[in-house]
Formats: structure tokens, sequence, C-alpha cells
């Protein structure tokens, strides 16, 4: 069993006692400080403009060293912006000497931090780094809050380490924190990611006698279990319990429960779902239409998803990539990859940027109808937009040209894989070759130049 430490300092204050010590400390500031109608601003810090422009984490940590060497005196805000820096690279073999630096120096540091660190630590599966990090922060003379507790709490669920959250959350008395609402719908959110909902009821009925008010991501995540696993009318029932407590519930509420009826094969149960939720005071959303024009292309009405989006529309939701991306997606998969390349314009004009997923899918469908030299034009529009397709995608549009004998623009396509550093597998070549030389009557040049260039590439 992990060991949680609690607080070294001082016991638990009291409500008396923080009230106590809120007032007085309120009272000696304003007799100190005396607002002015005019404040000034900060005085802007040169290392921390200047690491804003670095986005590698080796550059960053030379600089710091540079402002150093200058006699340059730096204090948490800078400490604090590079060891961001650090971590989001993952280069925690510098952050864990940097943060006993700081803790020598007595540097006061603010709970966000330690926060944020824990966050990556938890996204990288360092979970025991975590855990340490948080019982360390009394020693960097910070004091540990509810916050940082279920931060952890959330890193030890997302990390399958449900016996050491449980733990956490059993002594949260001793480490000196009243559990909240975050805190029981990270437990429930833990007990129904096992599976089970039998528990995750329990902690639900804890919260009601600890009078821990439910929130709607507690009813959500009961809600979206139930639809999962086809209970649907339990679903419903529990948005009513939700609102007779007085929670008013939102888009997402009903999104579950739709997604629930469509995968049950009921979507005119899941379109009235979406027409009864403005009598019940909330309006439907851009994921409600969505959930609805998906399941009509997923069963092969498109001309109904069309006509939905188009409702859509009427009714002032301006589609975002997301629905869009609905649409070209299963026109692509449909073979109607020229309507799909319409839908990329129209959102173009109505001025919805395209996402990779966007052009990646209508690099792939150019390329299943045979249409390369359509495929290698949305390829230009997407590398302007700052995307990269993927090497499949790239497989295809080079196997494609080569067959149509376009040996410049496969050229193009590989010079582009060379910059981005992406190769195909040897495998990847033999395939090509043996797609061009078919049963022996390969172009003689194309296979020699396709033998050539897998040498250069592989």
């Amino acid at each position: 069993m992990l060991k949680f430490h609690p607080f070294k300092t001082s016991q638990p204050i009291t409500k008396l006692q923080f009230q106590t010590i809120s007032s007085t400390s309120t009272a000696s500031h304003s007799q100190k400080y005396k607002p002015s109608s005019k404040r000034r601003k900060p005085k802007p810090i040169p290392f921390l403009a200047d690491l804003k422009q670095l986005h590698d984490p080796d550059e960053a940590l030379s600089l710091f060293t540079q402002y150093a060497q200058k006699g340059v005196k730096h204090d948490y805000p800078s400490y604090a912006s590079l060891l961001y820096k650090l971590a989001r690279s993952r280069k925690f073999e510098l952050v864990d000497p940097l943060l006993d630096f700081i803790k020598n120096r007595g540097i006061r540091c603010r709970e966000s931090l330690f926060i944020a660190l824990i966050q990556h630590y938890g996204k990288c599966q360092l979970v025991e780094k975590a855990i340490e990090l948080f019982n360390q922060m009394p020693n960097f003379n910070c004091e540990r809050n509810l916050q940082s507790l279920n931060v952890l709490l959330n890193v030890l669920i997302d990390n399958d380490r449900f016996a050491d959250a449980n733990d956490l959350f059993l002594t949260c008395k001793e480490l000196g924190f009243q559990p909240n609402s975050v805190s029981f719908n990270i437990m429930i959110k833990g007990w129904l990611v096992k599976g089970e909902l039998e528990n995750a009821c329990k902690v639900f009925d804890e919260m009601l006698e600890r009078v821990v008010q439910p929130t709607i991501v507690t009813y959500n995540s009961l809600i979206g279990f139930l639809c999962k696993k086809g209970e649907v009318g339990k679903g419903m029932k529990l948005l009513d319990d939700m609102i007779g407590k007085g929670t008013h519930p939102n888009a997402v509420n009903f999104v579950l429960l739709m997604e629930g009826f469509c995968s049950l094969g009921k979507y005119d149960e899941a379109k009235k779902v979406m027409f009864d939720m403005e009598y019940r005071g909330c309006k439907p959303q851009l994921n409600n239409f969505g959930v609805l024009i998906t399941d009509l292309a997923q069963r092969g009405k498109l001309n109904e998803a069309k006509s939905l989006f188009n409702e859509m529309k009427k009714k002032k939701l301006n589609p975002d990539v997301i629905i869009y991306n609905i649409l070209v997606n299963f026109l692509c998969k449909e073979g109607k990859v020229e309507e799909a390349y319409k839908v990329l314009v129209d959102m173009q004009i109505k001025g919805c940027k395209p996402n990779a997923a966007t052009y990646r899918m209508l690099v792939d469908g150019f390329c299943r109808v045979g249409e390369y030299e359509r495929s290698l034009n949305i390829l230009h529009a997407m590398l302007m937009s700052h995307h990269c397709p993927r090497l499949e995608s790239f497989h295809n549009i080079v196997s494609g040209l080569l067959k149509g004998g376009k040996m410049d623009d496969a050229c193009f396509v590989l010079d582009v894989m060379e910059k981005k550093n992406m190769r195909f597998q040897t495998a990847k070549w033999e395939s090509l070759v043996v797609e061009l030389c078919g049963d022996g009557d390969g172009d003689d040049t194309t296979v020699e130049l396709v033998s050539e260039l897998s040498s250069i590439n592989s």
C-alpha cells in the first residue's frame, strides 16, 4: 500500500480559524495598501519573452544558463516557465534536478506548478513520480490543497491504479481535506471504468450523505455508463431524478441518451429526445445533431443525413469541423469523393478550417477511386495548412502516380516524405515493384526507377 503523507506543518485549519486568519490578513492588507486608479503594469521579464520563442527544451535550458551567467537572478516565474517547458517536452531527467535546486534555494512555489507537473507525470505513466511530488509539496513551502489531491486522484484512476486512488480517497480526512464533488466524480468514474455500477452508486449515495451536491458531470458519468450497457430507460429515469433535484441538464446529457438509443437501432427515439430537449429548457447543440447525422450516414442514408445537416444550418447552428468531417468521411466511403470535395469547399467558404482528418479522408478517398492527381492536389493543400498525411496515404499516392507514369509527381511526394523524415519499409517498396510489374508486362524504366528509389529511401 502506498503512503500519502499528511501535512507536517500544522493541523488542519478549522472554519473558525480560517475566518479569523482571513479577516486579519485582509485588515492588515488594507492598512498597508490602498489601490490606485492607475495600476502599473508588471515589468516584462526578458528571459520569459525569449523562452516563448523556443521549442527545443535543450535550447531553453541553455538560454536559462546564459542569463544566469550574465548575472541575472532567476526568480519563481522563470523557474516555473522552464519547468513547464521541460515537462511538456517530457524531459523529466532535467525536471528532477531543477526541482531539487528550487527546494534547496527555498524558493516558494505555487500549487499550480505542482498540479501541472503531476498531470504531465500522469500522461507519461510516471505514477510513482506523481505520488512522490505530491508528498514532497510541503517541502517546497507549498501547501497542498484539495485541487492537487484531486489531480493526483485522477492520475491514479487514468493509469489503472484504482486501489491506490481508493486509499488516497479514504485518507482525505487524515491529510486535512474534505472531498468535494470533483473528488467524488473521479471515484465514480473509477468504479465505472471497472464496470462496477453498484459501487459507483454507493459513492453517489455517500455524496448525498455528506451533503455534497452532485454535478452535471456526476450524472453524465452514470447516464453514459447505463446507455453503453443498453439500459437507456434507466438513464432517462436518472435524468428525471437529476432535474427533480434541481440540476439543470446540458446538451451532453441528451447526447448520451441519443447515442444509447441509436446503438439500440432506435433512431426515432433518439430524434424525439433531441426535440424534447427544448421543452426541458436545453437548446439542441451541434453534438446532438452530430449523433443523428452519424447514425443516418452509418446506415447509408446519406440524403437524410444531408437534409438534417441543412436543417441544422437553418436553426442558425454553424457546423464545426467535426460535423463537416462526418459528411466527408461517409461520402468518401461511399465513393462520392467529388461530393465530399464540395463539402470541403463549402466549409472553407463558411470560414471553418479543415483539420488533418478532413484532408486525410479526401486524400485517401481520391486514391480509392483512382484519381491520384486530385489526391496530389489535396496533398498540396494539406501541406500548405501544416498538416501531414499518414504513411499509408503517401504509399497510395506514390503507387497511383507511378502506375500512371507520373514520375515527377511521385518523386515530389517522396521528397516531401524525406523532408518529414518518413520512409517506406522494404516490404512497401517490394509491393510497389510487384504492383508495377504485374504479370511481367511492367515498363522496364518504371521498375528500374522504383528499384533505385527504394534503395535511396528505405
